[in-house]
Parts: structure tokens; sequence; C-alpha cells
């Protein structure tokens, strides 16, 4: 049987990384279904000025609008981007804790 502080040091161990994959895929959807949910939320509201301030997403996204299709699209750039920035976060995160325990 291992002493208490072996056991402790192990599972601290063990949970101090993050799989990388899995926060992207998290990031990606919360990023696709978010812009998604907006968009069409703004397309539902209607008005003539509804939508102005995320109009301006057309500007980094192309393609994208605040209609019915650009909901669609947003989605797909919402997931890739959201994607992305869980996936460079987690291999940043373990980098980080990777150089703590050496």
């Amino acid at each position: 049987m291992k002493p208490q502080a072996m056991q402790t040091d192990e599972v601290s161990h063990t949970l101090a990384r993050i799989k990388a994959d899995a926060l992207a895929l998290v990031c990606g959807v919360i990023g696709g279904g978010g812009l998604f949910m907006m968009t069409v939320w703004l397309v539902i509201k209607g008005g003539p000025s509804a939508g102005q301030h995320l109009q301006l997403l057309a500007n980094f996204f192309i393609g994208y609008s605040v209609t019915w299709m650009g909901a669609f699209v947003g989605l797909i750039y919402g997931a890739v981007t959201g994607g992305l920035i869980g996936w460079v976060v987690g291999r940043i995160y373990n980098g980080v804790v990777n150089a703590r325990q050496k």
C-alpha cells in the first residue's frame, strides 16, 4: 500500500491535465450553438435595427448575416472558431502543467 502523500500526489498530477480534444469539442458546441441561437433570436425578433451589432461579424465571417441562412453559416463558423480556441487553450494549459511538473 502506498503512503497517503504519494496517493495524493498521483491524483493531483492526474487531474491537472485537460483533454484538449474534449475542450475543443465543448467550446465548439457552445460557440456554434451560441452564435446560431443569437442569430435565430434576432431574426425572430425582427424590427428595423435588429442585429445591427451582430451583423458586424460579417467582417470576419464571410457569408454570415443576420438571416435564417446566416444562422447556419454562423453555426459552422462559431463551431470552428470555438473549437480552435478550446484546443489552443487546452494545449497551452497542458504545456504549462508539464513545465511546472519538471
